[in-house]
């Protein structure tokens, strides 16, 4: 636990003097005040950052670097560090590294002044315009901002939101349409999870400011979050008309193309931008998710191939290429992913690509304890910073459970939209949903689609909670709707939905937390088929475990997490039962494995459709698939996920201790405890 200021007043008092110390040019005075500190505390965030600062101001460079590395270890996301780095390599003569250090710094923090006036001088000197332009309009901009508000910029930064939220909330009391205040605090909502005020927030601000472009991205990067493709399509629109031949913009084009399923028109604007910016790794990766979605692999390992050659730090590239389950690393490239995990300048965000990508290398060479090793210290990273609760998710299942009880239901009055048309394929990720989703979308009467938010969005509006920290009364809330509102509620659902959709009478939404809103479809579309995709719970969590999710999933970041939210998803399935039977039919991935055809008709008789042979033979269907799965459903079925966990099994304890034996065979039991 690295030590911060507030751990001890004495080491605040020290704080104090050495930055007086440096402000009146008393280097030596200050590295004295700042060795005692670190002395009895090697670990101090502050301290290290300024006898860097100090070292370096007294030439004394190898000490100067020895303290940032120190401090990167501790703090590898920390934007101040990468600044000074970048100005230590600017004080040797390295100016390259500099360079790259200014950059990283910026990109972690926005707001920091003196890497984009570093960078201009930089740029100046060595004739680049186009980057001198961009760092100068930076740097105009954050010198016009009040003082207050970088340093809310920097905290923020430092993670201390709930600081930063009190201080740019007495900021905008007296500036209320301050459209930069107006984005710090949006951006806190989202950290925050609020996504639906950060929404509110940019949407106020990019009225007031309309042809802000930075705004506007904000905007779009928190629509996109909640998938309203219908506005961040309008969106990105606007940032191609307002900035036409801007690369950036363009990518964000091609990734909305990508999001509403025209990958073949993305991978074209996205040749367009790379053919004009051929060092563009971000395009070439983007390019790449667009082929794995077609099925076109040989393509997307190129596109990620040369993404990683052109930024070799470039963890997404690696991950990616693990990602398609089916890609076996070269020793060079292990060799290449190690080196760069020594590295102390790397994110965090990185690192833990880099972490699950070797995982899966060192799994394909049957080397299971660095492949545990490495899953392991991936999660160990997406679970700090994460702030999930086992506590805080358990409250919610029994809130649904007591809540949503049989009075619940019998008091429900008819209501709601009457249509058939979606079918909900939920439960837990990694659990076979997509090959259900795969099978029903082989049908000629179903389009498949996404894993859609609208249940997620809707719920999360009902509970009224908000950055102010009130909680919300959801899901009581669902019995004070109205049968008109049920009605408006559950036509909204399709009509925005409607974007994913062809021209099939169904369709799927395979959204795998929609479990948790169970009561909530029910009231709205009380005519939807919801289906139960199930998996044997060690290979279910561990295949949690061992994928990095893009977002939303933070359960798996842990096996504990995740034997503790697969014992809830039962007991509240079984709830769902209890309350409403017959409403979920529960399909289990080893029975769908053992006998693909009877379930295969099973499923069917359910959705009250015809059989067709197509949906046994689902793999030769071609379609988009996004999922971590997308290799795998594109094969016949077999049983190569079964049993995965097993080489791990003496890693697996923590797994055993939270999930409730009796769902375990004892067989299994007997392995990891052996």
């Amino acid at each position: 636990m690295k030590t911060t200021i507030t751990d001890d007043g004495a080491l605040q008092v020290d704080i104090n003097e050495a930055t007086l110390a440096l402000k009146e040019k008393r280097f030596s005075d200050a590295l004295k005040i700042l060795e005692i500190n670190l002395y009895k505390y090697p670990d101090h965030i502050d301290s290290l950052y300024l006898a860097a600062v100090s070292s370096r101001y007294l030439k004394k460079y190898d000490q100067s670097k020895e303290y940032i590395l120190s401090l990167l270890s501790y703090a590898p996301d920390m934007g101040r560090a990468y600044q000074e780095l970048g100005h230590l390599n600017k004080s040797i003569g390295n100016n390259e590294e500099a360079i790259s250090n200014f950059r990283q710094a910026c990109e972690l923090n926005p707001a920091l002044l003196g890497s984009w006036k570093a960078l201009t001088d930089l740029f100046r000197s060595s004739n680049n315009k186009k980057a001198f332009d961009h760092a100068l309009e930076q740097l105009n901009r954050l010198k016009n901002l009040p003082s207050i508000l970088l340093y809310i910029d920097q905290i923020m930064n430092e993670d201390r939101l709930g600081v930063a939220e009190i201080k740019v909330r007495e900021f905008l009391k007296n500036n209320p349409t301050h459209t930069y205040a107006m984005g710090q605090l949006a951006e806190i909502a989202s950290r925050l999870g609020h996504y639906n005020d950060a929404e509110y927030l940019l949407e106020q601000a990019t009225n007031f400011e309309p042809d802000n472009p930075d705004l506007r991205m904000k905007y779009l990067m928190i629509l996109r979050k909640t998938q309203k493709f219908i506005k961040t399509t309008e969106q990105v629109n606007i940032l191609c008309e307002k900035f036409p031949n801007n690369p950036l913009f363009e990518l964000q084009k091609a990734i909305e193309l990508m999001q509403n399923g025209e990958n073949t028109n993305a991978i074209n604007m996205l040749n367009h931008i790379i053919t004009k910016t051929p060092n563009n790794f971000s395009a070439l990766t983007s390019k790449g998710h667009a082929e794995k979605t077609l099925g076109k692999t040989n393509d997307a390992i190129n596109s990620y191939q040369q993404a990683y050659k052109i930024k070799p730090n470039h963890g997404e590239a690696f991950f990616s290429l693990s990602n398609l389950k089916t890609y076996r690393f070269s020793d060079s490239e292990i060799n290449l992913m190690k080196t760069q995990l020594e590295r102390v300048d790397l994110s965090l965000r990185e690192k833990a690509y880099f972490h699950f990508a070797l995982a899966q290398g060192y799994e394909l060479n049957n080397d299971f304890d660095n492949a545990f090793y490495h899953f392991n210290k991936g999660n160990i990273i997406k679970n700090n910073q994460s702030k999930y609760s086992i506590d805080g998710m358990n409250k919610e299942f029994e809130d649904q459970i007591n809540i949503c009880n049989n009075s619940f239901f019998q008091n429900l009055k008819p209501g709601g939209c009457q249509l058939k048309d979606p079918i909900f394929i939920l439960g837990l990720p990694r659990a076979g949903s997509t090959l259900i989703e795969q099978i029903l979308a082989s049908h000629s009467m179903i389009d498949g689609t996404l894993e859609l938010p609208n249940i997620l969005s809707l719920a999360h509006s009902l509970r009224g909670d908000d950055v102010y920290g009130k909680k919300g009364k959801y899901p009581k809330v669902i019995e004070d709707l109205t049968v008109e509102k049920r009605s408006v509620y559950g036509q909204t659902y399709i009509n925005e939905t409607s974007i994913h959709r062809k021209s099939a009478p169904f369709f799927t939404d395979k959204m795998p937390n929609n479990f948790r809103h169970i009561a909530l479809i029910h009231s709205i579309l009380p005519n939807a088929k919801i289906i139960d995709a199930r998996r044997y719970p060690l290979d279910c969590c561990f295949s949690m475990f061992k994928q990095l999710f893009a977002q939303g999933q933070e359960f798996t970041y842990g096996l504990k997490e995740a034997g503790s939210y697969y014992n809830s998803y039962v007991k509240l399935m079984d709830h769902w039962d209890d309350v409403l039977p017959n409403k979920v039919l529960r399909v289990n991935n080893e029975d769908v494995i053992e006998d693909l055809e009877y379930q295969v008709k099973r499923i069917l008789n359910f959705i009250e459709i015809p059989f067709e042979e197509s949906c046994v033979s689902f793999h030769k269907t071609e379609r988009s698939v996004r999922t971590a799965s997308s290799e795998q459903v594109r094969q016949p079925i077999n049983k190569k996920g079964m049993g995965r966990w097993k080489p791990y099994a003496k890693h697996l304890k923590p797994l055993l201790e939270t999930i409730d034996n009796k769902l375990l065979k004892q067989e299994d039991i007997d392995l990891i405890n052996s």
